[in-house]
């Protein structure tokens, strides 16, 4: 039987009330984005984007497409998290950095990328079903990463797409997922709320 200490999941809960006085510069703010990269990605797609919304007039605007969710402005970073639904397309060129390393052979670089085009080009459901489990795992991470150092974290999903696609620029094919606010914990959060018994969640089959 595998025991362990509380874990940071354990320890994490999602926060509403930020602390407006708190920052993060722009080296944690990169850290936390190359360690939200180490989630795992199908035939290693990579589909996935980050955009810091740092800035005072950057959080308000956001904010303003968030239906006024004050988190997004109070926090130190809010991230949109966004996942891309052409990412097949440029596969070779993602994989040839494990090609080169020797981590992969030549071989296998051109059976994924025949393997995701095939599956990928033209299936519109599918791209978009790869865009979001990808950019969602990538979510998880970041949120983990940032608990290990010690730092708070909420997601949110109100927020108006098109909108912020449009306000910041996002490429025409992604589709941002989630929004994900960083910094210090103010007074007046919840604790972690009770999760459902695991027998209720779990079957052996």
């Amino acid at each position: 039987m595998i025991e362990l200490s509380p874990s940071i999941l354990e320890n994490r809960v999602t926060t509403g009330r930020f602390d407006p006085s708190a920052t993060l510069d722009s080296t944690s703010i990169r850290e936390l984005v190359r360690l939200a990269t180490q989630a795992p990605s199908a035939f290693h797609l990579q589909n996935w984007s980050f955009t810091a919304v740092h800035s005072d007039a950057a959080k308000q605007q956001l904010m303003d497409l968030s239906y006024g969710q004050r988190q997004v402005r109070d926090a130190a970073v809010t991230f949109i998290v966004a996942g891309h639904v052409c990412a097949y397309e440029s596969l070779a060129e993602r994989l040839q950095p494990s090609v080169d390393s020797g981590i992969i052979d030549a071989a296998t670089q051109q059976t994924w990328v025949d393997m995701a085009t095939g599956s990928h080009e033209g299936n519109v459901a599918l791209q978009r079903d790869e865009a979001i489990r990808s950019a969602s795992l990538a979510t998880m991470s970041l949120i983990v990463a940032a608990r290990e150092r010690g730092l708070d974290t909420g997601v949110l999903g109100g927020f108006d797409a098109a909108a912020v696609c449009k306000a910041f620029a996002l490429s025409a094919d992604a589709i941002p997922v989630m929004l994900v606010t960083v910094g210090r914990a103010a007074a007046g959060n919840w604790p972690q709320k009770i999760r459902r018994p695991v027998d209720e969640v779990l079957r052996f089959v």
